[in-house]
């Protein structure tokens, strides 16, 4: 591709520990012709302590529609451009979404420079299984909507990842165990790469309790990370929903089958799912 358009590169910055910074972001943001950053009294801070003095344009919530034109514009004539937000990676529950969007349509190159990211450094260390999880960003203010976001999860989405505030997690809590069971187990991680660094492990309750033993544990920004829940062994299936699947089975495909079975019988899908494979299916 030739250099008459420019790039939007999108960077990661540490999400604690400024030491994370790579040296390809440092290149990347000491070269762009200027910075989009989330919260520029913030990100004035990073530039300074890395000794770059680019120029820095506020793209947050509340203009970055507005904002992604003059970036577009700019790249269009050849600048190159660098999308960054407050900590970690951005778009992962930051902005930049539309104005990645918006280069693409534009035929401006969009160019990750990766680096940290919260969920991921959390998930990485948790002791919880990483071939499979689900990340469903930060969680709502209110209590029902919170509880509405953990109910749809699905059944078979593996580790659960959000994010919270210091300020709601105890309620948090409470709704994780109204939703998914007091006995789901947890791993809460809070001050990643900083100097408080903790990875608090067990269910809601016990949790809850590490918290309010000292409140200066509820602060910092926190990543809750939920286990899947635990696989139902066949033998525990109903009779009843036993007979109700092959009698399905003889008529429905395997999956749509266990699918209905479950609605039925209030039993798990993927559970019913994998015992019907062990059927000798009549059809």
């Amino acid at each position: 591709m030739t250099k008459q358009s420019g790039s939007l590169y999108v960077v990661a910055t540490p999400i604690g520990n400024l030491a994370d910074i790579s040296q390809r972001a440092i290149a990347t943001l000491q070269q762009v012709s200027c910075i989009a950053a989330e919260d520029t009294r913030h990100s004035g801070k990073l530039l300074q302590h890395l000794g770059i003095s680019n120029r820095l344009l506020a793209l947050h919530d509340h203009n970055e529609k507005q904002r992604a034109a003059s970036i577009i514009e700019k790249c269009l004539a050849g600048e190159d451009v660098a999308l960054i937000s407050d900590a970690g990676t951005p778009l992962i529950s930051d902005p930049g979404y539309s104005l990645v969007r918006l280069c693409r349509e534009a035929g401006v190159p969009v160019v990750p420079v990766p680096g940290p990211c919260a969920l991921i450094t959390a998930l990485c260390a948790a002791g919880l299984p990483t071939d499979k999880f689900q990340f469903i960003g930060f969680l709502a203010a209110k209590s029902s909507q919170r509880q509405k976001q953990l109910a749809d999860v699905p059944a078979n989405a593996g580790t659960i990842i959000c994010y919270d505030t210091a300020r709601r997690i105890l309620d948090t809590l409470d709704d994780v165990a109204a939703v998914l069971g007091a006995e789901r187990q947890l791993v809460l991680a809070k001050e990643l790469t900083k100097t408080f660094e903790h990875f608090a492990y067990g269910n809601a309750a016990q949790i809850q309790h590490w918290l309010r033993e000292d409140p200066q544990r509820c602060q910092g920004e926190m990543v809750l990370m939920i286990a899947a829940e635990a696989e139902k062994p066949a033998s525990e299936i109903s009779a009843e929903a036993q007979r109700t699947l092959q009698l399905l089975l003889a008529e429905l495909p395997l999956k749509q089958a266990a699918a209905l079975t479950a609605q039925i019988h209030n039993e798990k899908k993927n559970v019913l799912y994998q015992f019907a494979l062990g059927l000798k299916s009549p059809h």
